[in-house]
């Protein structure tokens, strides 16, 4: 994830992954990415189970985990950390938490029967690229998946690739002899995005060995990280390669896809309001690298221009992991575009999942006579000549012009200047 120098609750549940071996799961709800996003560790809900203690190297991804429905514990209330996962239940996890656009038609394997379990899991996660079979048709479900195949998975059901030579990024591990030809640049991508957990020693990959259940779980923590997706987990066995930091510049001009709480924005043309927009996509580099993060908040305010119409300033990028930065960049102009007459239904429409500038209350509230406003549903702005002046100004009148702001469709916030973000 970019750090700036000087969260964002997703909407949709998330199906609980049954990985208890033996257990027969007949259907998995998918999940829908852009949505997601699971709370940093630190703050994610406190899940016991007695084989997993609270010094466990793993703790933090697995309660992260399991308090989001990605993971479940055993019927005994065990969680069982050093059991091995097989390429079922991956496939599984990787359906609870990916729902991405296939790349690829679907396939038959020989081995996997139409009600087999996991068969709909399976599917997609081929489909999206996360998994493929061996030869012969053969996806072999119920095989313990080796640590690095579900590597070699994420990064490229994510398409990840290694900036430098895959030689140079595996040679911070003293075994990077055992990985596997194909594996090398997956896993050197892996590397760099800070994928990849190496307990208890860092320097030891131990590539062929069984994943177990809490290594899986770190791993696909630390893809979700890579996306910035959720926060960062500080762990002292997170693979590091140490190449020079890159910076990368954003220039001026580069659209910032911005969304908000309320679908619309109500403002007096002579209104200053302070909002606070959140970003509704990843802005990344060109090889996929997190420049700002979904869920960034861009801070600033409306202001007005030439006595009827409005634009937004913005000041401050805040990241979910709580760095800042100052930037400057501004929306398109947002002219007079609605009246509100004394007595019509208009204004009950347009309020409907409205925020609205005082100065704007001020004036409706004048000429409808509606004195009800929801306290949660005003923007405290300022107006030339103050709230009560313009109240006064619009007492007997039968209608008001306003100005309203609708996020998703003509806001439009692009950047005045260049910024540069290290990754």
């Amino acid at each position: 994830m970019a750090r700036f120098k000087s969260g964002l609750k997703g909407g949709k549940a998330i199906a609980a992954v049954a990985l208890t071996l033996g257990m027969n799961v007949s259907t998995i709800a998918p999940a829908v990415m852009a949505p997601f996003a699971i709370a940093p560790a630190a703050s994610a809900q406190t899940v016991r189970f007695p084989d997993v203690s609270s010094n466990h190297w793993a703790k933090s991804y697995i309660d992260a985990l399991v308090s989001q429905g990605v993971l479940a514990g055993f019927p005994d209330g065990t969680f069982r950390p050093d059991a091995p996962v097989t390429r079922a239940q991956f496939s599984s996890m990787i359906q609870a938490v990916y729902s991405k656009s296939p790349v690829r038609g679907s396939t038959t394997f020989a081995d996997v029967s139409n009600n087999h379990w996991a068969k709909n899991s399976i599917q997609n996660a081929y489909k999206m690229g996360f998994l493929s079979g061996y030869p012969g048709n053969i996806f072999a479900p119920e095989q313990n998946i080796p640590r690095e195949q579900v590597l070699v998975s994420l990064a490229n059901g994510l398409n990840y690739q290694s900036n430098a030579a895959p030689s140079e990024v595996l040679g911070i591990y003293s075994d990077q002899g055992s990985i596997s030809n194909f594996a090398r640049p997956a896993i050197a991508a892996a590397t760099e995005k800070g994928m990849v957990v190496n307990y208890p020693s860092l320097s030891f990959l131990n590539p062929g060995r069984n994943a177990t259940r809490a290594e899986v779980a770190a791993f696909l923590y630390q893809a979700l990280r890579s996306e910035g997706r959720v926060g960062a987990v500080n762990s002292p066995y997170i693979a590091r390669y140490n190449a020079t930091p890159q910076n990368y510049r954003l220039s001026a001009g580069t659209n910032l896809p911005v969304t908000y709480a309320r679908d619309q924005i109500v403002l007096m043309p002579e209104d200053t309001v302070p909002v606070s927009f959140v970003t509704a996509s990843n802005i990344t580099t060109p090889n996929g690298q997190v420049l700002i993060p979904r869920g960034s908040q861009v801070e600033g305010e409306f202001r007005p221009v030439d006595g009827n119409s409005t634009q937004f300033y913005a000041q401050k990028l805040i990241a979910p992991d709580g760095s800042e930065r100052a930037i400057a960049a501004k929306s398109a102009i947002i002219e007079t575009n609605q009246t509100i007459r004394k007595n019509s239904a208009n204004w009950g429409r347009l309020a409907r999942n409205a925020a609205i500038g005082t100065a704007a209350a001020a004036a409706i509230s004048a000429v409808t006579g509606d004195r009800v406003i929801a306290t949660e549903d005003l923007l405290m702005g300022t107006a030339a000549g103050g709230i009560f002046s313009l109240a006064q100004r619009f007492l007997g009148r039968n209608s008001v012009d306003v100005i309203v702001v609708e996020p998703e469709t003509n806001l439009n916030v692009t950047l005045d200047e260049d910024i540069v973000i290290t990754p």
